[in-house]
Formats: C-alpha cells, sequence, structure tokens
C-alpha cells in the first residue's frame, strides 16, 4: 500500500532537489563574499531555551524518548522551530572562541507545529545571517545585513529567475519614541494592534486603541497616520515630522531609517522601502526590523525577515547585541518548483552516459568513465548492454545530454539534442560550459 505523505513536510524530487541545491550554494556564495562564517547547531534545544521568552506562539514539537527509563522525564527538549534560539545559545556557550563582531550564517531545517499551508510548512529550510557584538554593536551592521540579504535575493533573480523582492523596514525605535511623544506608555501593545492593519482594517484598529487602550481619537489617527507612511526613500521623515509628535527616541529612529534606506537606495535601487507599519512578532527586536516579499507571491507573506535584538544573549555580566535577517527558502521555492515556474535542465546531474556494447567490455566503460570524471564532467556507465537505440532513450528519459561510443577506430560522443556525433577523445574533450551542470531557471 503507497504510504500517506505528511502533510506540511515537503519532500522535492531530484529536479526539485537540483533547484533547491542550486538557490542554497548562491546563498552561501554571497555570504561568504561578505565574510559570513558558516555554522551548524543541533537540531533540539532545551524547552526551557525555546520558551524563555514566555508564553510563545510557535508550536513545537516536543522530543521524547522512546524508551526513556522510569520517572526520566522526556518533555525537556524540543526541535528549534528557528534558527535565532539556537544561535544565542551557541554564542553563549563559545563567546571565549569567537572573535567579535562575530558574522554568522546558517543554513538549516527547522520545525513548527502550525496548520500547513501554501507559503507555511511544519518542517522547512532556512538561511540565516547575524552580525553579534560584545556589549556594543555599531549601528551601521543594520545597513549591512540588509544589503547583504538583498545581494543574495537580488543574485536569486538574475541568475535563476526567482521572482524580484521588495523588502519593507522600520525601526522600533521611531515607532516607540512616536508613541511616547503622545503620552503613551505601553509602546508595545500600539504595536500589537497596529500591526493589525492589512487584517482588520484602519477603522478597527481605531476602536481597539480607544476602547481598549484609552487613547484619545485624536493619538490613535495620528498612530494610523504613521502606520499608513510608505516611501521609496527618505521623504518619511518629512511626513513623520509633519505629524507633530517629538521625542528624543523618535529621532533616533528616523536617523536609524533613513541611513538603510538611502544605503539601499543607492545601492539596489527599488528593492527596499520604509514601511512605518511593519511591527515584526517578537519582542526582542529593539531597532531596525525588516520583513520582505516576493513579487507575484504577496500571499506568502514575509519570505525574508528579521531586525536588531540588543539582548540577543547575556551571561549577567555581559550581553551580545545583534542584527540579523532571516530567509525562508522553502517558502520561496515550494510553490516555484510545485507550479513548475522554476525548474532544473535535468533531473540528474550527469552530462555524460558511457555506452556499453557487451557486458565484457563494461570494464573499458567503466574506465572511460573515470577518466571523464578525473577531469569534473560528471559521468556515470550504461546499467545494461542493450542496442544503443535503448541506452540512448535511457539517456533521453533522464535529461542527460551526451552518449559515450568506444570503438576499435577510437572512440566518439553523440549530443543526442541535436544527433550531431563527433571523434572524442576521454582526455581532452570538454562539454560546453552550459550543459556541464544542469541549469536552473524559470519555465519559458
Amino acid at each position: 500500500m503507497r504510504p500517506k505523505p505528511l502533510s506540511g513536510f515537503p519532500e522535492f524530487l531530484p529536479a526539485g532537489r537540483i533547484v533547491e541545491q542550486a538557490v542554497l550554494d548562491s546563498l552561501r556564495q554571497t555570504f561568504e563574499l561578505h565574510g559570513f562564517a558558516s555554522i551548524e547547531t543541533r537540531a533540539v534545544e532545551t524547552m526551557d531555551a525555546l520558551t524563555r521568552k514566555g508564553e510563545i506562539t510557535k508550536e513545537v514539537y516536543v522530543v521524547r524518548r522512546l524508551h526513556a527509563a522510569e520517572g526520566e522525564t522526556g518533555d525537556d527538549l524540543g526541535l528549534h522551530f528557528d534558527l535565532t534560539v539556537p544561535f544565542a545559545r551557541y554564542v553563549l556557550e563559545n563567546a571565549g572562541h569567537l572573535a567579535f563582531p562575530f558574522r554568522r550564517y546558517q543554513v538549516q531545517k527547522v520545525w513548527r507545529g502550525e496548520r500547513p499551508q501554501e507559503g507555511r510548512y511544519r518542517e522547512f529550510v532556512q538561511a540565516d545571517i547575524d552580525v553579534v557584538g560584545e556589549n556594543t554593536l555599531a549601528g551601521h551592521h543594520d545597513v549591512e545585513v540588509a544589503l547583504v540579504m538583498l545581494e543574495a535575493l537580488e543574485t536569486l533573480h538574475t541568475r535563476f529567475g526567482v521572482p524580484p523582492v521588495v523588502m519593507h523596514v522600520n525601526n522600533r525605535k521611531l515607532a516607540e519614541g512616536f508613541y511616547r511623544g503622545l503620552g503613551v506608555e505601553d509602546h508595545m501593545a500600539v504595536l500589537q494592534r497596529v500591526d493589525k492593519l492589512d487584517k482588520i482594517g484602519p477603522d478597527a484598529v481605531a476602536a481597539l486603541l480607544v476602547d481598549e487602550l484609552g487613547l484619545s481619537a485624536e493619538a490613535a489617527a495620528k498612530c494610523l497616520e504613521l502606520a499608513t507612511i510608505c516611501t521609496p526613500d527618505t521623504s518619511f521623515v518629512e511626513r513623520v515630522r509633519a505629524l507633530g509628535v517629538q521625542h528624543e527616541l523618535l529621532d533616533e529612529g528616523l536617523a536609524a531609517l533613513a541611513e538603510v534606506v538611502e544605503a539601499a537606495e543607492a545601492a539596489v535601487p527599488g528593492r527596499l522601502v520604509a514601511d512605518l507599519k511593519i511591527a515584526r512578532g517578537l519582542d526582542y527586536y529593539t531597532g531596525t526590523v525588516y520583513e520582505t516579499e516576493m513579487a507575484g507571491f504577496e500571499s506568502l507573506g514575509s519570505i525574508c525577515s528579521g531586525g536588531r535584538y540588543d539582548a540577543l544573549a547575556t551571561d549577567g555580566k555581559r550581553t551580545w547585541p545583534g542584527v540579523g535577517i532571516s530567509v525562508g527558502v522553502t517558502r520561496i521555492l515550494a510553490p516555484l518548483i510545485a507550479k513548475g515556474e522554476l525548474v532544473a535542465s535535468r533531473s540528474v546531474p550527469t552530462c555524460v552516459l558511457v555506452a556499453v556494447d557487451a557486458e565484457e567490455t563494461r570494464g573499458t566503460a567503466l574506465a572511460t568513465a573515470a577518466a571523464l570524471r578525473a577531469r569534473g564532467i560528471p559521468t556515470e556507465v550504461a546499467p545494461k548492454a542493450d542496442k544503443f537505440g535503448k541506452q540512448i532513450r535511457y539517456a533521453d528519459r533522464r535529461g542527460i545530454p551526451f552518449v559515450w561510443f568506444g570503438g576499435a577506430e577510437g572512440d566518439s560522443v553523440k549530443d543526442i539534442r541535436s544527433g550531431e556525433q563527433v571523434p572524442a577523445d576521454a582526455a581532452t574533450w570538454t562539454p560546453p560550459a552550459g550543459d556541464l551542470r544542469p541549469s536552473v531557471g524559470r519555465q519559458a
């Protein structure tokens, strides 16, 4: 009986996996070009660490030992639901061996027990970058991580045809300073309600601010005006000033956000906007916050998000502030691969199939394949000494572009797409660069 697939645990066919690997390789390449070092953390964390912020909205998968001894607790470990919690623990444990500011990237699977839907899965791959300092971290890193991630995503667009993105950026200090300038003490409560703007609309948010938080109608209106400001340049500063609210923290937030927007406008024009309704759900963000939408797939929500946190980790004496962004690789790729919009040119890495004319001469075919592999050409040998027509069809079904034939008068190689067959020597023949590896791109 065929097993029933588990919802929320996407598995790609070989061609889809080639797409995923190409995307991950591209992300890693960009991150490493900017000096980010790779780390990998364990899949499980203690439940205390996973829930250290108190009540948690993420559904954690608890890990239990099937044969735990009687009386041994089994609920103290869980699968990590993001890469930030394990990274904080990693920094604490290894601070004495790390040079700060520490630049890290991490590509791993994470697990969340939420209801599966397009763009939301129970098991998926994330790719994070972070810069972490010891006690202090310069504000220019807020600009840097945004530009690095935008460069990584723009490279996916130009290299593979992944849809372009727009990053929406805000600053928690800007919002908090604005609310405090209005006389609001509980700025988080205002943020939580303003964050519902897209879901319930401005009238409902205004009612929440007035009825639940006791804001005046005028103050609530100004909070909503702030949330509707969205500009691709620094003109948001004048629009905020026009609202007539004053506070030192507001000034600090405006300056920090303007720095990010100016840098992005110069480096990747059209890919970043100041959006003053962005709040981010995690309560540890203290400065710049980022959310990113993919063109044509806005229904997926943010595919890449993060922000500044002034206390990623602390041991009571030292604090490690940081800023980071995470991209949901599976959230991007699963819909594109499922709809056939992002494809690989073949389902195997093989560039050449070496034909076998008889089982007695398989050794010769194996030697030819070894010679090609030694020169970096992915090669396999035909599984059976069938008629050459069958071996060619076998290569065609798998998308292998070339078939190699040995003979008493010399070897030859055939491009089975064009039918062209030419003499060849395994010590010197090289396929066209575009055929050496599978290519990945948008379906025409």
